[in-house]
């Protein structure tokens, strides 16, 4: 049997991003293809997370993911004087298309929160859609009402991210109730049946759990409970982008009605196309490598690629 192949390194594959006065980090995983891919992570994420989907992806072309502010390991737009807005973030990412992917053209694959911003991007800079050749939601949305939680979790939810969005309840937040003890408690607590760890042996779960508590405090925590508040009170279907969009779901999704996800999506682009994944959840916890990604990426996308 042959042997699994060793996980690749992030660290081989990433570099300093210095732009707008911010510092962070960016992802670039080389193709022998001379197409271009942009990758976009979600709200619970980083560029660890998503190695393997992004070295699976460069076998279609050069795959390129970097951090957002306030995200992964970039500073926040409160360095620069800036709130963490939709449009700034939108702004942000056409500023990085504009100058990475000058004179060519890309296919852009982006995943929760991730697509809510190349929205905004592509409505606030229309001429960017002329550039892109592919665009794909992973578990995206576009509207507050593609959520499907009861009426008194989301006013929880929210309430909760209106509290700690402030700048010294952020503090609190950040340094006291997001000890790695309590998140780690938190977990142990639920992990029988949270999807991410009812599936998995004693060894995995630890592991699963020890990965969430790097994401819990590598994202600065404003900006976090910020752009929660963003999704919360989102709508984007007030101007039409000129691309369609192939939409990435997952059945079941504990976060989203697929049903109301098409529907806002399709008064937004000119053509949406609806794509069922085998993924289990709305995202996985940790893609070691590119076989473990495998999945991730549906055949139809696939063939879009090739």
């Amino acid at each position: 049997m042959a042997k699994k192949p060793k996980p690749k390194n992030p660290a081989d594959f990433i570099t300093p991003l210095h732009m707008n006065g911010l510092t962070g980090r960016m992802l670039h995983v080389p193709s022998p293809k001379k197409r271009e891919i942009l990758l976009v992570y979600g709200h619970h994420a980083s560029i660890e997370r998503m190695l393997g989907v992004a070295e699976d992806l460069s076998q279609y072309g050069n795959v390129t993911l970097p951090d957002l502010p306030g995200f992964g390991g970039m500073q926040s737009f409160y360095k620069i004087g800036l709130h963490p807005t939709l449009d700034n973030f939108a702004d942000y990412l056409a500023s990085f298309v504009k100058l990475r992917y000058r004179g060519k053209r890309v296919r852009i694959f982006a995943m929760s929160f991730g697509f809510v911003v190349v929205t905004k991007m592509l409505q606030r800079h229309p001429d960017l859609a002329k550039k892109v050749d592919l665009l794909v939601s992973v578990v995206g949305f576009t509207h507050k009402e593609d959520f499907k939680f009861k009426r008194r979790n989301y006013l929880l939810m929210r309430n909760v991210a209106w509290f700690f969005s402030g700048r010294f309840s952020a503090w609190f937040g950040r340094h006291i109730v997001l000890r790695s003890l309590f998140i780690r408690l938190a977990y142990r607590a639920v992990a029988d049946k949270h999807v991410k760890l009812k599936d998995v042996d004693i060894e995995e779960r630890e592991k699963r759990i020890n990965f969430e508590i790097g994401l819990w405090q590598m994202n600065e925590v404003r900006t976090y409970m910020k752009t929660s508040l963003i999704m919360f009170n989102l709508d984007l279907c007030d101007k039409q982008i000129k691309l369609p969009v192939y939409h990435i779901s997952v059945e079941p999704d504990r976060y989203l009605d697929n049903n109301i996800v098409e529907q806002h999506m399709r008064v937004i682009f000119t053509g949406f196309t609806h794509i069922k994944s085998k993924m289990s959840g709305h995202a996985p916890t940790v893609i070691a490598d590119a076989a473990e990604a495998s999945h991730f990426i549906p055949p139809k996308i696939r063939k879009l690629l090739s």
